[in-house]
Parts: structure tokens; sequence; C-alpha cells
């Protein structure tokens, strides 16, 4: 919206010529979504607060989390007021990337909070049932697959993506190609859920990802970048960097009050729409075999899932004391902040490992 304002006035005002620079209106789109997390989110707390909108912990989850019983949830709701106000304010409304993305973050938004409505209010501790969740998850990969072949967001969006540590070569994935958005899809937005069962866990792994893709994004939106990367160039898709600083200041705002002890929690509002926005970043650049490297913590915690219900329904063993991978470590002796902050690091390992595979080509 400012940027449709005051870019123009670039003409009769040399300062109003930062709009044209994206690293501008990212960092602005960053400290913008900061700034809402931190302003409404205590107001957002206490009304959660007052209607009763709390966290339900399952029994069958560590016992060390019966403390959190009570914990204001739907916090989701900050999340996206952060995400989707500044990259409203900031980003080219024009810009079909921009609105493929708040499409996903919106549709996946009101799923989650259909189904935290549910449970915390509703009081149906099952929430929105599983098929009920896939199906929406599903719908959404097929329209957005559609859409993009359709549509295509630039004249160079085709079925092709990138190789991991290959340059100038690529895999088309023709009639596969939304087979594969459907996937990723609902792949990134249960993963990112999975992940969400620690104070600050799935929010700091967030916000280092959105960083990751900030620059990735900006690099595929450069053709001269691009070309000197040897990586797949996409007109307009640099502006998908001022919707990545909503992500990385949202994240750090909604930590603020998410942080051990949590204040509240982001519940299936926040973890499903910004896991389906995080696998729509990589098929909007043509990066999705880089969702595995970036989201490493996130593969990790689904594929534990996996294997414990597998071994389970099989041998009738467990590989893990418990799953997702985190309660794991946590009865393995380790303090929550500790796993928190050393998941943090591996995160940030593979954040700037991602980074590097551009040049290891």
């Amino acid at each position: 919206m400012l940027y449709h304002l005051l870019f123009p006035l670039g003409k009769s005002f040399i300062l109003f010529n930062l709009f044209r620079y994206i690293t501008f209106r990212a960092a602005a789109a960053a400290l913008t979504a900061l700034l809402i997390s931190l302003i409404f989110g205590s107001p957002i707390i206490r009304l959660l607060k007052r209607k009763q909108v709390s966290e339900k912990i399952r029994e069958e989850g560590p016992a060390s989390h019966k403390i959190k019983e009570g914990t204001p949830t739907m916090g989701g709701i900050i999340i996206l007021i952060a995400i989707v106000i500044p990259t409203l304010l900031w980003a080219d409304l024009a810009n079909s990337y921009t609105q493929l993305i708040l499409l996903v973050t919106i549709w996946m938004g009101l799923i989650g909070f259909m189904d935290d409505y549910l449970k915390a209010i509703k009081h149906q501790p099952k929430g929105l049932v599983g098929k009920k969740k896939m199906a929406g998850q599903v719908a959404l990969g097929l329209v957005l697959g559609l859409l993009l072949r359709l549509f295509p967001p630039s004249k160079d969006f085709g079925t092709a993506s990138d190789i991991l540590f290959f340059k100038n070569y690529f895999v088309d994935f023709g009639i596969f190609y939304i087979p594969l958005v459907i996937l990723v899809i609902t792949g990134s937005s249960n993963a990112v859920n999975l992940t969400d069962g620690l104070d600050g866990l799935a929010i700091g792994l967030i916000g280092l990802c959105a960083f990751a893709f900030a620059g990735l994004c900006y690099m595929t939106g450069r053709v001269d970048f691009s070309r000197y990367l040897s990586i797949i160039y996409l007109e307009g898709a640099g502006e998908l960097t001022v919707y990545c600083g909503a992500v990385v200041g949202a994240a750090l705002g909604f930590l603020w009050f998410n942080a051990y002890p949590a204040q509240v929690f982001m519940g299936d509002t926040g973890a499903l729409a910004l896991g389906g926005a995080f696998g729509t970043l990589g098929i909007l650049i043509k990066k999705e075999m880089l969702l595995l490297i970036v989201g490493g913590v996130f593969v990790a915690e689904a594929l534990s899932v996996l294997i414990q219900v597998f071994t389970f329904q099989t041998w009738g063993k467990r590989i893990f004391k418990m799953a997702p991978l985190h309660h794991h470590f946590e009865l393995s002796g380790w303090k929550e902040p500790q796993v928190v902050v050393r998941f943090w690091i591996i995160g940030a390992i593979l954040a700037l490992l991602t980074l590097s595979t551009l040049k290891i080509r």
C-alpha cells in the first residue's frame, strides 16, 4: 500500500526513491512486523486469557509439560497480523508472487484457526478432524499448483526446478508438478506443526529459515545474481524478500512472548500458516530441494514421528523414547531450554549451509 502510494512520488521527492529498493522495504517490513507483535501481543494475550482460550496438554506428553496447562493458545493470530499487515504496507501488491504467498498464508491460517477454535473454545479434544485438515491442505496445494500452471507468476516460470549442487542442470517435473506442490504444502505445514511442542522452538527456527529464504528470494529475482550463480531467474520473485522480512520481524516479536516460559502458544493458527508459507516459498523460487536442508530440523521432527509409528506398528518397538524428536531429548535428560537452543543452533548451521549451496555447484 505504502509502496503504491509513495513510490510514484520519487519523481518529485528523492527520498521516496528508497521505495524502489527491495532491501529497504524488506527491512522496513521486518521492523514493522516486530513493532506490531510487541504492541499488539500483550492485548491479544489478555483477550485470549479472558476468553479462556487455553492449551490442553495431552496426557501422553511429557509429565513436565503439565505445568503448561492453561497457557493461552491461538497466538498465531499475532503472527498472522504481524506478517500480513507489513506485507500489505511495503510489498508490491500487483506482484503475482506477493498475491500467491498471502493467499497461502491466510488459507492455512484459517485452517489452523478452525482447528484451534474447535479444541480451545468448543472443547473438542481432536479439533478439526484429521481428514478435514488434510483435505484443506491438499485443496490448497491443488489450487496453488493449478494457478502456477495456468497463470504463471512470471514468463520463465515452468515445471523445472534447480538440482542441489549442480549448476545449469534442472529437473522438469512435468505432469507430476501439481502432485509435487501438494506434497510440499502438506509436508511442510505438518512438519512445522509437529515441531511446535516446546517454548520458542518452532518460531525461532522459522525466523532462521525466513532469513535464509530472504537471501534466496532476492538472488532469484536478480538477473545478475541468478546468472552468476547459475540458478533459475524469475522476474518479480525478489518481491518475496519483503514477505520474508515480515516473517523475520514477526518471529522475533512473537518469540518475545513465546520464549521459555511461554506466555502464549502459536497453536495450529500459526504453525500451519507458517509451515504452508515456508513450503510455498520453496515452490515459488524453484528451490523445493533446498527445503530439505534449510528445514532440516522440521524434516527430522516429522521423520521421527513416521519412524516411531512404523516401527511400533510393525514390530511393537519404539526407536525413540517419545516422538516428535524434541521429546526424545527431553526424556533423555535435556532441559527444555537446552533442547530449544541446541535445535536453534542446528537450524542456524543449516540456514548457512543452504546459502552456501549456491556456490557449491
